[in-house]
């Protein structure tokens, strides 16, 4: 169990909230989050890239030369991968790089990155309130006051992508905005700081508390 100190938007101590998720245990958690990472980067890849073999590569279907008696050496087709031109030798083709893993150990792998970055959370009151039309000035300015700093690489976790908020962030290369009940072990581990609601805490809770 975490208990984290829940900030107003002026950047007061307004009270705490807990977070208490199930994790891996110490000898483990390194190895489960890493494969959960290296799985869902495999994951986004396409797998589309290919290259032609000298099969593939169009002409090159007549000998160049005679086998013998021109002094030099033997040559069956201006496509060979030894030629300009030619094929590829052992080039990529298309393949899935997909990789499986148990529902379970991804979900134990979320929580326990989740928990692991308890140090670098931030949970405020819910501003959306205070952001009644979009400004992105003044959410920089609520980073500030948070003790963050403006060119730090930010999470933002809410329950809801309120519309003001998201509008308001939108044109910030540095912050990231996405919904409680749609974490990913990414966005978490290379975050410098996440900054979250109380609600989104809870809600939190509720998705992947066992």
């Amino acid at each position: 169990m975490v208990d984290c100190v829940v900030r107003d938007w002026q950047g007061q101590e307004a009270g705490t909230v807990s977070l208490d998720l199930k994790t891996a245990k110490e000898g483990t958690a390194g190895h489960v989050v890493h494969r959960a990472l290296v799985r869902q980067l495999a994951n986004q890849r396409q797998g589309t890239v290919s290259s032609k073999t000298r099969a593939e590569v169009r002409g090159g279907g007549r000998k160049p030369w005679k086998q013998k008696g021109t002094g030099r050496a033997r040559a069956g087709s201006i496509r060979s991968p030894l030629w300009r031109g030619g094929g590829v030798t052992f080039g990529p083709k298309p393949r899935d790089y997909s990789q499986k893993m148990n529902r379970k150990e991804r979900r134990l792998a979320l929580r326990t990155a989740l928990q692991g970055r308890s140090e670098d959370m931030l949970v405020v009151q819910d501003f959306a309130e205070n952001l009644p039309r979009p400004k992105t000035k003044e959410f920089v300015q609520a980073l500030v006051r948070w003790g963050i700093e403006p060119t730090a690489k930010v999470l933002l976790i809410l329950t809801e992508k309120h519309e003001s908020v998201y509008l308001s962030v939108r044109n910030m290369p540095n912050v990231r905005l996405i919904t409680a009940d749609n974490l990913n072990v990414f966005d978490i581990m290379t975050a410098h700081r996440i900054v979250t609601t109380q609600a989104a805490i809870e809600k939190m809770q509720e998705v992947y508390g066992d």
